[in-house]
């Protein structure tokens, strides 16, 4: 068997295959035996069809066809093992499959064209250096503060209050019954599952629908007071979103929170430190590492912006369509998670669109990742054994008890191999940091000037055509009769 090999575009390999005549007398006999096996004909047993009822009765054309697709299929497999080609699969037959069919003749060679996807070839220009503006993340003080008064809220003592009315953070214990407004003008609709006795409820921002606690706020114990309260054009529940309602409620009960101090003995309720002072240190450290990990995440995003328009790359078409399927995959494991019947939002129509909107962004995926890897190529970067395994335990506690281990090992290697050129590229690119939220406000100002000068300009065109009519209006006037 002869092969021949041609770079085509888009990382495409054509292979020219010349098939000896051994081969296709082969493959001819082989498909007469399979067709005798197979066919079954009035007064013969199957298997006991005589060769010339058998290509009389099932026809020239259709067993040569069936020889010669038998052919393309094995011969290619052959090759690709023989020459080691690298394919990516989405083999595509050039030659005419009609004409291969005509030409064909068991016993005489037959000679076929095809191209299959290979990996491609990937040019990088000088990327060391490279010139990025990143946000930095500080670490603030504050924080550590915040959620130590939050952990002081989860071990607050409720204490009665008789007294005095309703505070923010106070704690109610409320009857209420609710109604939906009836938008015709007819008598209010019971609330399905709104009512309750002796409910309690944090006097908080954000713990029950908007206008709800607010109105609890400034009552008295035994007070009652009705309320209306819309829900949210948003609200879960499609029957009730954007629907007023009228809420009656009595307050039953008030409690206070009373706050435990800051001391040792709230350090040992609320972790595993023995002295506050263990604590602070502990939760400074931790805030501090996050805002350290989200400056390098900001880093790394803008050098993956930066390598992406230093790379050349033809991209072949199977990546492509599997790094689409990877998008949508995980677009629906997401909403999925939401509740969300993928089912029907995924129809085929839909999917189609979507792959459509999505091609960009897969194009941008495969190219920084490719020119990542190119990096750490040239780079002589690499992963061990070691630690990939040392990432898994780090894991280990969120993992599925049955996740496939060297699934997952081939994954981990090559984020974590993207991560080390990431890494490479920080040390020695030329890094602009910036205070938190500078880049957002430069891209609203932008995107602001755009707009802005987008409407100068159809206002300057729309006072063009104003004074171009006038001109018309007055010469139409002037002209003689």
């Amino acid at each position: 068997m002869k092969v021949t090999q041609e770079k085509l575009p888009a990382s495409k390999l054509g292979l020219e295959i010349e098939v000896t005549p051994d081969m296709s007398q082969k493959a001819y006999e082989q498909v007469i035996q399979q067709f005798s096996r197979q066919a079954s004909i009035p007064g013969f047993r199957k298997g006991k069809v005589p060769r010339s009822v058998l290509v009389q009765r099932m026809g020239t054309s259709r067993i040569k066809a069936a020889a010669v697709e038998d052919l393309i299929q094995n011969c290619l497999e052959k090759v690709v093992k023989d020459e080691e080609i690298p394919a990516l699969g989405n083999f595509q037959l050039i030659s005419s499959f009609d004409e291969l069919v005509t030409k064909y003749e068991p016993g005489e060679s037959l000679v076929f064209s095809v191209s299959v996807d290979v990996p491609p070839e990937v040019t990088l220009s000088d990327y060391t250096g490279l010139a990025i503006r990143a946000e930095e993340i500080k670490y603030d003080p504050a924080e550590v503060d915040q959620f130590l008064e939050e952990r002081r809220k989860e071990q607050a003592t409720l204490i009665p209050v008789e007294e005095r009315a309703a505070q923010a953070e106070d704690v109610a214990i409320v009857d209420y019954v609710g109604k939906i407004i009836n938008e015709e003008g007819g008598e209010p609709e019971p609330l399905p599952g709104g009512e309750a006795e002796n409910f309690q409820i944090e006097l908080s921002e954000g713990r029950f629908i908007k206008g709800f606690v607010e109105g609890i706020i400034g009552l008295q114990v035994g007070e009652t007071k009705e309320l209306n309260v819309p829900f949210p054009e948003d609200y879960p529940n499609e029957d009730l979103a954007g629907k007023e309602a009228i809420f009656t409620i009595t307050v039953k009960e008030l409690k206070e929170k009373e706050l435990p101090e800051l001391d040792d003995d709230f350090a040992q309720a609320v972790s595993e430190y023995q002295t506050i002072a263990e604590l602070r240190e502990s939760l400074e450290k931790q805030y501090q590492e996050k805002a350290d990990r989200e400056t390098k995440a900001n880093k790394h995003a803008a050098l993956v912006e930066a390598i992406e328009k230093v790379v050349e790359v033809e991209l072949p078409e199977t990546l492509i369509d599997r790094e689409l399927d990877n998008i949508l995959q995980q677009s629906m494991m997401q909403l999925a998670n939401y509740g969300i019947d993928v089912k029907k939002l995924y129809t085929k129509e839909t999917v189609a669109a979507l792959r459509q909107q999505s091609q960009p962004e897969a194009i941008a995926n495969l190219r920084k990742s490719f020119a990542l890897k190119e990096v750490a190529a040239r780079e002589s970067l690499s992963v061990t054994a070691e630690e990939v395994n040392a990432r898994i335990e780090e894991l280990k506690d969120r993992l599925p008890p049955d996740f496939d281990r060297d699934r997952l090992s081939s994954a981990l290697e090559s984020e974590m191999l993207k991560e080390k050129a990431l890494d490479w590229l920080a040390e020695r690119a030329n890094i602009e940091l910036l205070p938190a939220g500078t880049l957002e406000a430069e891209a609203a100002a932008k995107a602001t000037a755009e707009a802005e000068a987008a409407a100068a300009e159809a206002a300057e065109l729309a006072q063009g055509e104003e004074s171009v009519g006038e001109v018309v209006e007055v010469e139409a006037t002037d002209s003689p009769e």
